[in-house]
């Protein structure tokens, strides 16, 4: 077995040398760390991460308790956290929490438990008094919620600003009766969106109505569901804006089924520009976020707080993307 001792003897360096190379923990002069990388290339070494943790307290990995693993939209930011977490010599482990908040604390304790180096949590709605437990026990990054005073350990894009964008869209378009159909209010995203599309009535001088409000999941199904819930009713819209892309589908399925045309008869607007989105017929309005940078950034800032070095976060910002579901209302 190749040892540090036999790529030191063949670089012509110390030990220390090829410790500090491995665990890139302090600086090393090029020209050595070149020779370094050499003999082990010649020697055909392969370092064990395990073995490297042990003996630097470090496990080179990080946690990963993700809100819904089969979401586009996560597995976008999953993306952006593993190629960021590869490129600093960190591997992820992952786990689903869905949504059910007592299989995320079980989770959480398993990756914990896993000695990882630090946890990132997307989405959800862990508590802020779980949070802080968790806090206290090693370093922790959430993505996709603002936690009030910790700027530091939060990556995140404001909804509210792009969700009160969208609504003006249709309030320009000439819709007037507009409902939504919103994501899980215990979700910071679904609450902003809400508050963002009430704003907006509101500063055009329209009273935001309780009965054009259906408070969903995020799922195709609750958009299939508030759809027939208004229609069944008797409530009349002229536009939807719907929580997310999925919910979109499921609005625009449920429309489909009662005869309703899109967008001649009700216009559609979603949020998070997944990738089908731009094949529903017709091609969605959404709102696209930078997924996979939110999900580089935060790998950043896990192994920054890890390591005790400072990170700022990055101010990402989301864009409307115009499509053919929206028409203007005469």
């Amino acid at each position: 077995m190749i040892t540090i001792r036999d790529i030191a003897k063949r670089a012509n360096v110390s030990s220390a040398t090829v410790s500090r190379v491995l665990n890139d923990s302090s600086p090393v002069k090029e020209e050595k760390r070149a020779a370094v990388l050499e003999a082990m290339k010649a020697l055909d070494f392969q370092p064990n991460l395990f073995a490297r943790g042990l003996a630097s307290g470090e496990s080179r990995t990080i946690g990963i308790a993700v809100q819904m693993s089969g979401s586009s939209f996560y597995n976008l930011v999953s993306d952006g956290v593993s190629a960021s977490l590869e490129e600093l010599g960190y591997s992820p482990i992952y786990s689903n929490r869905k949504h059910r908040p007592g299989i995320g604390l079980a989770a959480i304790t398993t990756l914990i438990n896993r000695r990882v180096d630090g946890l990132i949590l997307m989405g959800g709605d862990v508590s802020a008094r779980e949070l802080k437990e968790i806090r206290n026990t090693m370093p922790t990054i959430v993505v996709g919620r603002d936690i009030s005073g910790r700027t530091e350990e939060t990556v995140y894009i404001d909804n509210f600003k792009p969700a009160y964008e969208l609504t003006k869209v249709l309030i320009e378009a000439g819709h007037r009766r507009i409902a939504h159909i919103s994501g899980n209010q215990k979700h910071y995203d679904g609450r902003q969106r809400l508050e963002g599309y009430q704003q907006a009535l509101k500063d055009y001088g329209i009273e935001p109505s309780e009965e054009l409000i259906y408070e969903g999941d995020f799922s195709s199904e609750s958009g299939v569901i508030g759809v027939n819930s208004l229609l069944s009713r008797g409530i009349n819209f002229s536009a939807v804006f719907a929580g997310n892309d999925p919910c979109a589908y499921g609005v625009r399925l449920a429309l489909y089924q009662k005869g309703i045309r899109v967008p001649d008869d009700v216009s559609i607007v979603g949020f998070d520009d997944q990738r089908e989105s731009a094949y529903m017929t017709p091609p969605l309005t959404t709102v696209h976020q930078p997924a996979r940078e939110l999900g580089e950034a935060a790998g950043k800032a896990i192994v920054a707080l890890a390591r005790g070095e400072p990170f700022e976060s990055p101010e990402l910002v989301a864009e409307i993307v115009h499509r053919d579901s929206v028409r203007r209302r005469v």
